[in-house]
């Protein structure tokens, strides 16, 4: 199951500044963004420059308790400025990380103090929001654990974060083509080496019987992952980092867009001398994203299915009487856009793919030079309706409040906050608007949002 060297790079067509910094604020955790090299592909290609958080991709691994308090001095040792966006997090607007809306990007030298409450348990994680569409594509992002206050039934757990990266064969280093008008007119940034936790061919040892609990984050630019278990049981426990009401028994596979979590449990089923596996389907064949080699034996006999996580508290959104929403995703290559609102002037299609922009929402192009796609009141209830007009797959992601994912007969489904829409598919949200501020609601297909699918919501 391992794959060679041709396998890996088969389909494949720096130095940090020394600036003089301000001192750390006192009680926090310095988070440094820099220039590194790390060994992402195999030896013989030699080492590849990436920007991380304290210079490693992942960056460092942050975990609390639910109901902690996260501090953390963004220290900016890029050529370029950034943000840091927690993914996922109910937090307060002002540290939401949305450069141009939330706050400044900050500058190269510049630092930046975060400070929030992490109220619910589950996996997150957290990443650059300026220029997202080159820094997350560079590394810039780490996991973000919120322990619940007493540990689930499992013998390990492992946080694994998948991404895909887009090589020059040649050189061994990150494409630097971050604009290019294909990836953003079409399907975004998809790479063409697939790693977790910056390993690729990532392994690890399993005992047989033994309970694992699995945080898988997919971080990629714009890759939807199909994962398949091989010599395990699992159960989706959570999604988003929100419990199911029942674990979801995994049958041939399940999809993860891009910013979507799933907490799995599983079982180690695989006999002791062989391997188990969480496994990529891509193009038709199954890859590695993980391999269990079973070195003994936990139990003689399988537990029975896991219990649920315990519910993190949210006001029950009310779906009658709620406020209705439509947002129409319009646009992209093979699309039917015409014509859409861009800084304030009507352009043609002809005219938005010079200014690089492909894709509307509700006929506007981004976030601060049109209304809002609403202006709600604190506490209302709300169901959004969303159309995906277009050819490709999109990843909505709200900032700030979690929604359910309406079912087709009505019912209030999971809760999440980024949901996976294929094209021509209609999906309704709704969601109780209780955190103020501004928030945004763009495509994760990062390449999407930089060329036209970010709006936002105002709560007040």
């Amino acid at each position: 199951m391992n794959p060679t060297r041709r396998q890996v790079l088969g389909g494949l067509a720096a130095s940090s500044a020394v600036l003089a910094l301000p001192a750390r604020a006192v009680g926090t955790t310095a988070l440094t963004a820099q220039v590194a090299d790390m060994q992402l592909l195999p030896q013989e290609y030699g080492r590849t420059t990436i920007w991380g958080f304290g210079g490693t991709m992942p960056g460092p691994e942050i975990r609390v308790a639910q109901g902690s308090r996260v501090q953390r001095h963004l220290i900016n040792d890029l050529p370029q400025a950034t943000s840091i966006h927690w993914h996922g997090i109910r937090i307060d607007n002002a540290m939401d990380g949305a450069s141009g809306l939330t706050q400044d990007a900050v500058e190269p030298g510049a630092a930046f103090d975060y400070d929030f409450i992490a109220p619910d348990a589950g996996t997150y994680w957290y990443h650059a929001h300026n220029r997202s569409f080159e820094q997350v594509a560079r590394g810039l992002y780490g996991a973000l654990i919120v322990e619940e206050p007493s540990p689930p039934d499992v013998d390990a757990e492992d946080v694994l974060v998948l991404d895909d990266w887009l090589v020059d064969p040649a050189t061994g280093q990150i494409d630097s083509a971050f604009e290019s008008p294909h990836d953003r007119s079409h399907a975004g940034r998809n790479g063409n080496f697939i790693a977790t936790n910056g390993v690729s061919g990532l392994a690890k040892t399993a005992r047989k019987n033994e309970r694992r609990r699995l945080r898988i984050i997919n971080a990629a630019n714009a890759r939807l992952f199909q994962l398949r278990l091989e010599g395990l049981d699992g159960w989706v426990v959570a999604l988003d980092g929100m419990p199911l009401s029942q674990p979801k028994k995994i049958g041939k596979s399940f999809i993860l867009g891009p910013a979507q979590r799933a907490d799995v449990f599983v079982d180690v089923t695989a006999d002791v001398g062989s391997s188990a596996y969480l496994l990529a389907i891509l193009d038709g064949e199954a890859w590695p994203q993980v391999r269990y080699d079973v070195t003994g034996q936990s139990a003689k006999a399988k537990r029975n299915m896991p219990k649920p996580l315990p519910e993190n508290s949210h006001q029950r959104v009310k779906l009658e009487g709620a406020t209705s929403l439509s947002l129409n995703m319009e646009g992209g290559a093979m699309g039917s856009l015409r014509a859409a609102t861009f800084n304030g002037e009507r352009l043609n299609f002809r005219q938005l793919v010079r200014e690089g922009q492909f894709w509307a929402f509700n006929g506007a192009i981004g976030t601060m030079n049109n209304p809002p796609l609403a202006k709600l009141s604190q506490g209302e209830n709300v169901r959004l309706r969303i159309h995906n007009d277009t050819a490709f797959p999109h990843a909505m992601h709200l900032h700030g409040m979690h929604f359910h994912e309406v079912t087709e007969d009505g019912r209030l489904g999971p809760l999440r906050d980024t949901t996976l829409l294929f094209g021509d598919q209609t999906r309704e949200i709704a969601f109780v608007a209780d955190n103020p501020g501004q928030w945004l609601l763009h495509c994760h297909m990062l390449s999407h949002a930089a060329s036209g699918m970010m709006t936002r919501i105002e709560v007040a």
